[in-house]
């Protein structure tokens, strides 16, 4: 049932206040988000590596993988390697792309939130306040480079045309949130439903997605083998096989807290903020209240976060901390927008307050470890993407051209090793068996899923041998290393990385 969305008086973004240009927000956004990326660029996680090695071996190469001489699909957002990789061409720097992207879509993304919230009456703050609230966060902070700030993006732009109902935009918006992440169309669909007769438009919505999305997939699915990236079958074998022990999706803040307590609360205290504005949002609905219709768009917006992040709960996947990204996000915009709506002024004003502490008190929680940090605020990596990087350098010395099996992390070694490392992440000759084990532990339908999906895989790829291993190791040494490196994390006791022989 449509719950009635539909644009409202205001459709279309209305000049600012006199004397503040237009283009005054952007550019600020622009400047600080640029500042901000210099100052965190140093700690960008091994997953995030894993997209810039996809990115650097596509546009050098004209590879789609990890390693450059081999081709793999384990890049989750085909949209975020495409388009990192189109930056790393011209800047010929892939970190730096990352920049030039993340500094994008921070522009874009305040540009969404400042014309949804003029198109629902929302007072001029509400952008600035939410792209604070959304910047400083430290699960957001800890996924940059990651597809997570493309996915914000892209989200704030389908509600956006949404409100304004304008069915072919919303479409093709559609079809890039299915590049971005598949999974994120749990958003599209909840809010393509709530919008008022959302049928009457609904064939120009389905022709605007299908335009953006249908090429990539069609090509992924003939050439590449699988219409979905591998990642889905690697995550989500590994928590059927309970690859984290205890931990998954649903307890997995718990798993944060044990080592990062500080940075977990001011991550998912979003989440919580976000029911109390909830819980108000329908006070006011109740009372036929005209606050609650006007901010109905970004409790759908909320209503969806809550829906993707059950979803995961259900299908009980490791706990990597870019998965709670987008229900954090759904709630932090959900949550500016209840305390911009106040219709009183205390109200807003305590409000207002509260977020404000929030972005305060994670400015100094993220700074209290010392400038620049080691690590990013939550992590789950083994050691420092610095320690990684130079570590990476030594291993591609002492490999000499010889083939090394990866200790768990692959993303920051194969970018700096210049070698041919692999895991299943690089090696889709490995891709067989994981597909099998999958197999086993599902049921008919999402078996015949996997075949549709892998109908064009060639299931005659042999993995390939490894003649060295990295392999971390507490004790004694094992006999015949060729390297040794002493590691630590937040969440890790201090232990050795090795470089032995393969068995």
């Amino acid at each position: 049932m449509s719950l009635g969305l539909s644009a409202p008086e205001i459709t279309r973004e209305q000049p600012g206040p006199a004397g503040r240009p237009r283009y005054l927000l952007p550019v600020t956004t622009a400047v600080l988000s640029t500042l901000f990326f210099f100052l965190v660029h140093g700690h960008l996680i091994d997953d995030t590596y894993i997209t810039l090695s996809y990115a650097r071996n596509l546009a050098f190469h004209g590879t789609w993988g990890l390693l450059s001489d081999s081709v793999s699909n384990t890049a989750t957002s085909p949209l975020n390697v495409l388009s990192l990789a189109a930056l790393t061409f011209i800047l010929r720097d892939a970190v730096s792309a990352a920049g030039v992207l993340y500094v994008g879509c921070q522009m874009l993304l305040v540009l969404a939130l400042r014309r949804a919230g003029r198109s629902t009456g929302l007072p001029g703050w509400f952008p600035m306040l939410t792209i604070a609230a959304l910047t400083v966060n430290p699960l957001l902070v800890s996924s940059i480079g990651l597809e997570v700030e493309l996915g914000a993006t892209a989200l704030a732009w389908l509600l956006v045309f949404s409100i304004e109902r304008r069915p072919f935009a919303f479409g093709l918006v559609a079809g890039a949130v299915a590049l971005i992440r598949v999974d994120l169309l749990i958003f599209v669909a909840i809010i393509f439903l709530a919008r008022k007769h959302f049928w009457l438009d609904a064939r120009r919505s389905f022709q605007g997605a299908a335009l953006v999305a249908l090429p990539w997939f069609g090509f992924s699915w003939i050439v590449l083998g699988a219409a979905v990236p591998d990642t889905v079958i690697i995550k989500t074998l590994q928590g059927a096989l309970r690859f984290w022990g205890e931990w998954q999706f649903g307890n997995g803040y718990r798993m944060y807290w044990g080592g990062m307590p500080l940075q977990t609360v001011l991550s998912f205290l979003p989440l919580g903020l976000a029911v109390l504005a909830g819980l108000w949002w329908v006070v006011l609905a109740l009372r036929g209240n005209e606050t609650s219709r006007r901010l109905l768009p970004f409790a759908v917006l909320a209503i969806a976060g809550a829906a993707y992040t059950l979803a995961y709960v259900q299908l009980k996947v490791p706990p990597y901390h870019w998965y709670y990204g987008p229900g954090i996000i759904a709630a932090t915009v959900f949550g500016c927008a209840v305390v911009a709506g106040f219709a009183h002024r205390v109200q807003r004003i305590a409000g207002a307050v509260v977020i404000v502490a929030l972005v305060g008190a994670s400015v100094i929680a993220y700074a209290g470890a010392g400038l620049p940090r080691a690590f990013a605020p939550l992590t789950t990596n083994y050691t420092t993407s610095a320690q990684y990087a130079e570590i990476g350098r030594e291993v591609g010395r002492l490999a000499d051209g010889r083939t090394v099996a990866s200790a768990g992390e692959i993303g920051v070694l194969a970018y700096n090793c210049d070698c041919t490392i692999i895991d299943v992440f690089s090696d889709r000759g490995r891709m067989p068996q994981a597909i099998a084990d999958l197999e086993a532990h599902t049921g008919h339908l999402s078996r015949g899923l996997l075949r549709v999906n892998f109908a064009f895989f060639d299931y005659g790829l042999q993995p390939r041998k490894p003649e060295l291993a990295l392999i971390r190791k507490s004790g004694p040494p094992p006999p015949g290393y060729l390297g040794r490196w002493v590691i630590s994390a937040p969440l890790y006791e201090t232990t050795q990385l090795y470089l032995v022989p393969a068995e």
